[in-house]
């Protein structure tokens, strides 16, 4: 395969990459070239502005969690059927595990033969942006850098700056994108505000696409996008569906919107079938349901409207005590709580699963990529088995867990996190089902043994328990 593709980086976090992603993305998609959007990290946020422009889900191509194999593969199946690619880096360019460039949006670039384009803010600087740029082309041997798109730069001063980067750097610039305070979009604790919380997000991404019509060089854009590396996919392990067809309970809604594109088509893929609910609104579980997954969010935001939700706080209890499998990650995590305070310390009765509290520390937890390893058998590995996580909240817990051991990746720092037990984990690491088949598996598995348990009682065929 040598689907067309490109990679926008730049220098750190906040310098504009998600809305030069979305520029490009509408304008491509206004042209009629249907193209596709992935991003390089772990981040779930991102992702959600693509999938407003495109209308189709984005998917996370995070080498750490899935693995160089599973990130080519995404990659693939993502590019087919469609036009150019647009690949959004995490952090900055180089910025990997443990500060070096491993698992970086340049590693992915390297590992998938995309060519790079560096999205440079322009405020406040001008030739000291060539320096930059020589220096992004000298950290590593094959620095896969084949172009620059310039942020928040004037259309007078662009001309010059244009001239002066590529004497400088025999690097193109591509274009530039004026200061469009009208299209900013809002960050809050855990990075931008969710697509679906941005006032007018429709509209900003329009006036972003004509913009970008206007000022990007789209032909030459497009040209770099064709002219990617063949894109090699290994044979690897493919999910097969088993016997049995579990109901998984899936939240979804203001509070709990994060969740992996791919992972949840993988479940389907095992012959899940996936019924979507919301815990701000809905008064119980879906009926019919033999598993629970509550994902990741912001419930710390909606603490107030969770808690009054008092039908569904006993349904999730009564299904989570009952031995549901259920799979509570981060924002479900903090959801199972005795009590959840809101950003002003109030606190809120929860599901109360556990009987401890969750409260706001103050600033960044325990963050970035990790390793579980399993201390005790439980739903989704046996005793000393790993899976790749990644760790990013704010929020505390008076019942963190111990029953994992976390640690970070080249370095000998690590931590007790999360539940373990046969029919449930819980904890604030969150995981990429793609990059764990087999705890996938298991997790479907235990769902359809559940639902096979609850038709025999229902038949009074056994008088087991759940």
């Amino acid at each position: 395969m040598r689907p067309p593709r490109l990679l926008l980086a730049a220098p750190a976090s906040g310098g504009g990459k998600t809305t030069a992603a979305c520029a490009l993305l509408q304008a491509w998609k206004d042209g009629g070239r249907n193209p596709a959007a992935f991003k390089s990290g772990p981040d779930y946020i991102d992702p959600m502005f693509h999938t407003a422009v495109l209308g189709v889900p984005s998917r996370n191509l995070a080498l750490f969690l899935r693995g160089e194999g599973g990130g080519r593969a995404a990659l693939a199946a993502g590019c087919a059927g469609r036009g150019p690619a647009v690949l959004e880096g995490a952090m900055g360019y180089y910025d990997g595990i443990a500060l070096s460039s491993q698992a970086s949006a340049w590693d992915l670039a390297r590992r998938t033969g995309t060519p790079a384009v560096l999205v440079l803010d322009g405020r406040g600087a001008a030739r000291s942006l060539a320096a930059m740029v020589r220096g992004f082309l000298t950290l590593e041997a094959e620095p896969m850098l084949r172009g620059v798109i310039l942020n928040r730069v004037s259309p007078m001063l662009y001309p010059r700056l244009k001239d002066c980067l590529e004497g400088e750097t025999g690097v193109r610039v591509y274009g530039f994108l004026p200061p469009m305070p009208e299209c900013a979009l809002e960050s809050r604790h855990l990075g931008l505000v969710a697509a679906g919380e941005v006032v007018r997000l429709r509209e900003k991404c329009a006036a972003l696409g004509a913009q970008a019509e206007k000022s990007l060089d789209l032909a030459g854009l497009l040209a770099l996008a064709e002219s990617a590396q063949e894109l090699p996919v290994p044979e690897g392990a493919h999910a097969l569906p088993l016997p049995a067809r579990p109901r998984i309970a899936v939240a979804r809604d203001a509070a709990f919107c994060f969740y992996y594109a791919d992972a949840l088509s993988l479940l389907e893929k095992l012959g899940a079938e996936l019924a979507f609910f919301s815990p701000l609104a809905d008064r119980g579980l879906p009926e019919g349901c033999s598993g629970l997954y509550l994902g990741r969010g912001y419930p710390e935001l909606h603490a107030r409207a969770l808690s009054e939700n008092r039908a569904m706080r006993r349904s999730v209890r009564a299904a989570v005590e009952g031995g549901m499998p259920t799979v509570a990650e981060c924002g479900g995590f903090l959801y199972r709580h005795r009590l959840l305070a809101d950003p002003s310390g109030e606190e809120h009765p929860l599901a109360g699963v556990s009987p401890q509290r969750a409260w706001n520390g103050g600033k960044l937890g325990p963050f970035g990529y990790v390793t579980l390893t399993a201390r005790r058998d439980g739903l989704l590995c046996g005793e000393g088995e790993s899976l790749p996580a990644h760790e990013f909240h704010y929020w505390r817990s008076g019942d963190p867990g111990a029953d994992f051991w976390a640690r970070k990746p080249l370095h000998a720092r690590g931590w007790d996190c999360a539940c373990h037990t046969p029919t449930l984990y819980a904890g604030f690491p969150h995981f990429h089902f793609c990059g764990c088949l087999k705890a996938a598996e298991r997790f479907v598995s235990a769902c359809a043994r559940f639902s096979a348990g609850q038709r025999e009682v229902s038949d009074g065929t056994s008088g087991r328990e759940h």
